[in-house]
């Protein structure tokens, strides 16, 4: 085997090791969201397929011709690449859950195998480039380098260019299909009929799992599996579902409709400022309903809204109603970042809708996020922020107590029973320095028949009690948040 060769094998499968890895992110979220739990099982699942893949490929590189083991790697490899998302759109469902254990498994079902197999193939080359002990550093070492070298572009590829220009299923395929091919170009020569009917059979049963197991994604974002359904009872209603969560509702041609608990306690609170238009940020779009609605309900009024994703805006735009203007302006990019050249003292409300169910972008949770937010706003301006939390309420409890830590004034909206810590769900949180109308939301909830209590002063602080709060150098939202 040429030296060129030997590196293009070992830069190849270590950078598709990566990808793999990368792209795990993406293909899980639907199952158990983008935390730093999901993460973290992805990587330590992978770094043990590494792991063991390099010690058994060192194990029969030493006890068989380690020529003859190439062609299989990469052909077994290139298999179970295909195979990855049937198997997590087949186990993802039936799991019902996104802790540690749960992340674990299904990323060991879907990545552990490919990543050990592919990881065998440098020790076994290692092998078959070392042809005297007394140059076994230079082969072992620059064959390590020249796989972390791999392993870097496959990371950077995949992260800043595939994700965002291809869905996952045909960067999957496209790997596969490379890998297989690679495998036959390698040991076609001493392949058997027999021998390569038994793999190209399975590569394509594998190649058509992939593309007939579907997954729950209409759309694929760089950041979710985005789909949006019609209504059955409302002909004109639109429900945007991101992940598992039913995420948003628009009526095409009634904007003042507004379907979700936590939309109508927003539009509450925001009927007990005084009239007129106001001038609102919106920290994440979604299906845009509150901008549309406050649009609707508020002539005059200016909505700017910061969404990070911005195929969310396109699929706004194309199945959700959204118009831009000058009124309803979209910046996209991350809030934290843009929330900096936004000017202050300008804004009557702040509307913090970026939280999921699965998904918490914890750099939006902080203290110093929140202290922004506050410069921004008038002196009588809210800050509304939905989130969504099941008992214990750790992280309902650490978000209030960061708010009340930087605010004058706090209350939190929910059901009693989820504030009394029985069952879960969304809670809408008010913070201003200039006080809170409670009573004038309490009423405008009673007028439309809504039950939820606006808890602060004194019930509030019972609330907070050992509550920490959430700063840019500890803020574990993942731990913190519980999920049914």
């Amino acid at each position: 085997m040429s030296a060129l060769t030997a590196r293009l094998l070992v830069f190849c499968t270590s950078a598709a090791v990566l990808i793999l890895e990368i792209l795990a992110g993406r293909l899980l979220a639907p199952y158990v969201g983008v935390t730093l739990e999901t993460f973290t099982g992805i990587i330590g699942t992978v770094l043990a397929g590494i792991a063991i893949g390099a010690w058994l490929g060192g194990l029969a590189a030493d006890r068989t011709e380690p020529r003859r083991l190439l062609a299989p790697l990469l052909v077994v490899g290139g298999i179970l690449t295909l195979l990855a998302p049937p198997i997590i759109n087949t186990i993802g469902p039936r799991l019902g859950g996104s802790g540690p254990a749960d992340i674990v498994t299904l990323t060991v079902l879907a990545f552990f195998l490919p990543a050990a197999v592919l990881s065998a193939v440098t020790p076994v080359v290692v092998k078959i480039r070392l042809h005297t002990l007394d140059e076994t550093g230079r082969v072992v070492g620059s064959l390590s380098a020249i796989g972390t070298t791999g392993a870097i572009v496959g990371t950077f590829l995949t992260g800043f260019v595939l994700i965002a220009a291809w869905p996952s299923r045909p960067i999957v395929f496209a790997l596969g299909a490379a890998l297989i091919v690679a495998g036959l170009g390698l040991g076609a020569a001493d392949l058997s009929r027999g021998a390569l009917a038994a793999i190209v059979i399975p590569g394509v049963l594998g190649g058509l799992l992939l593309f007939t197991v579907n997954g729950p994604c209409e759309t694929e974002t760089a950041y979710f599996c985005a789909r949006v359904e019609v209504d059955a009872e409302r002909p004109t209603g639109r429900v945007l579902w991101l992940d598992t969560l039913r995420h948003s509702y628009v009526d095409l041609e009634d904007p003042t409709y507004l379907d979700f608990r936590y939309a109508k306690i927003m539009a509450d609170v925001l009927a007990s400022t005084p009239p007129g238009p106001l001038d609102v940020l919106f920290i994440g779009g979604g299906g845009f309903t509150l901008p549309r609605y406050i649009a609707e309900v508020r002539p005059g009024s200016t909505s700017l809204v910061l969404e990070l994703d911005p195929t969310l805006v396109d699929i706004a735009r194309v199945d959700l109603g959204l118009v831009t203007s000058a009124d309803l302006a979209v910046q996209v990019g991350d809030a934290r970042l843009l929330l900096a050249d936004a000017p202050a003292g300008q804004y009557d409300a702040v509307i913090g809708d970026a939280f999921g169910g699965l998904s918490v972008p914890w750099h939006l949770t902080t203290e110093e996020f929140v202290t922004e937010i506050r410069e921004r706003l008038t002196p009588t301006g809210y800050y509304l922020l939905n989130m969504i939390d099941y008992p214990p309420l750790g992280f309902a409890r650490a978000e209030a107590a960061t708010l009340a830590d930087v605010f004058t004034h706090v209350a939190v909206i929910a059901p009693r029973d989820y504030l009394d810590g029985t069952r879960g769900g969304n809670f809408v949180m008010v913070a201003s320095d200039s006080p809170i109308d409670t009573a004038a939301i309490t009423a405008s909830i009673r007028q439309r028949g809504g039950l939820e209590v606006v808890v602060g002063a004194a019930e509030l602080a019972r609330f907070l009690e050992g509550a920490d709060v959430l700063r840019d150098d500890f803020a574990p939202v993942d731990q913190l948040i519980s999920r049914p």
